[in-house]
């Protein structure tokens, strides 16, 4: 049975273009299958967490109204980073496009490589933020 939700995902970036690369995942994400961009936050300046020495990033939190299920659309979310130049050497690195999924309003996962609801979802205030602001954006329409 396909289960039509609603995904919070995370979008980062600290090299390069920043706004670009922002702005082109947007673009991708609202073009994936069985899935509907409904809003996205504003876009805001966030130091780096972990141990690696970097640039600070350029943060936002898009809404998406999906058929995909938590595993289809980290696939495409990694498909996404890597046609914008995301290479995983550095676990905590600097990057060109990180996308997480942060909740879906209705399903979870629980894997070695897919937990959802994020398991930083309450430690980054941002995060908290920019989900507020998407309920608010989406509560109006």
């Amino acid at each position: 049975m396909t289960v039509r939700d609603i995904a919070y995902v995370a979008l980062g970036s600290n090299l390069g273009d920043r706004d670009v690369y922002l702005a082109r995942a947007r673009r991708a994400l609202a073009s994936m299958p069985r899935t509907r961009l409904m809003a996205a936050s504003s876009i805001e300046e966030t130091e780096p967490f972990g141990p690696v020495e970097q640039g600070p990033y350029l943060n936002q939190m898009v809404a998406l109204e999906t058929e995909l299920s938590p595993r289809e659309l980290l696939g495409e979310l990694h498909r996404i980073e890597q046609a914008e130049g995301r290479v995983r050497t550095e676990r905590w690195g600097p990057r060109t496009l990180d996308l997480d999924i942060v909740r879906y309003e209705q399903q979870t996962a629980d894997d070695a490589d897919l937990i959802v609801p994020h398991p930083a979802v309450n430690e980054r205030d941002f995060w908290r933020r920019e989900q507020a602001e998407l309920r608010s954006l989406i509560a109006r329409h």
